[in-house]
């Protein structure tokens, strides 16, 4: 099968791209609008970039009606973010927190989560989320514009919360951490299924 991207619906297109690249981690952001409201849902277009700075991106989709989603906005009023670790014990209220609701609802009440104070951003942390990246926005890079757009957000890690059960001896692993993963569709997947292979030279 040979496909020319620019020949299929875009619908189409993001079906395509969410069955290619998978399992893709989730970032869990949290984020205030400009009158202290609280939001929180999960993106799975997310990846880390560099640790020098610390950097993570995440990639907020336009709804399929070409609406910008509140976390977008919202970070683009405040410049701040938290990224919160979606994990086996809270995947069910993490996908609660995807649902399309009015902006200004608060997804920590709506999935029942709590919210913890951060260190030194604004928006709350995810006390059901073990690993927490409180975040300054770095960038946003706009790729297009209308339904199912892309927009890059950037953002310099500021401050890191790791519960004290998974940090041993300096690090922890997959395997206490308990990630989940996005596939396509309506499932994900767990780390349950691993292996190992060394890299050639042991490096990085």
């Amino acid at each position: 099968m040979e496909l020319d991207p620019e020949a299929l619906e875009v619908r189409r297109r993001y079906g395509l791209m969410i069955s290619v690249i998978q399992p893709r981690p989730i970032a869990w952001v949290s984020t205030l609008d400009g009158e202290g409201r609280r939001n929180l849902a999960p993106f799975s277009f997310f990846t880390g970039i560099t640790a020098n700075p610390l950097t993570v991106c995440f990639c907020p989709v336009n709804t399929r009606h070409g609406r910008r989603k509140d976390t977008l906005l919202n970070i683009s009023e405040t410049r701040q973010f938290v990224v919160n670790i979606a994990t086996e014990d809270n995947a069910r209220s993490m996908v609660a927190t995807s649902a399309e609701v009015e902006h200004g609802v608060d997804e920590f009440a709506l999935a029942g989560m709590t919210p913890l104070p951060s260190v030194k951003v604004r928006p709350a942390r995810v006390k059901e989320s073990p690993v927490a990246l409180e975040c300054e926005l770095h960038s946003i890079v706009t790729i297009s514009e209308g339904p199912l757009g892309g927009n890059l957000v950037i953002g310099k890690v500021v401050h890191i919360h790791i519960d004290d059960a998974l940090w041993k001896d300096g690090a922890f692993t997959h395997k206490d951490l308990k990630p989940v993963g996005r596939l396509g569709g309506a499932w994900y997947s767990t780390t349950k299924d691993d292996f190992e292979i060394q890299r050639p030279g042991g490096g990085a």
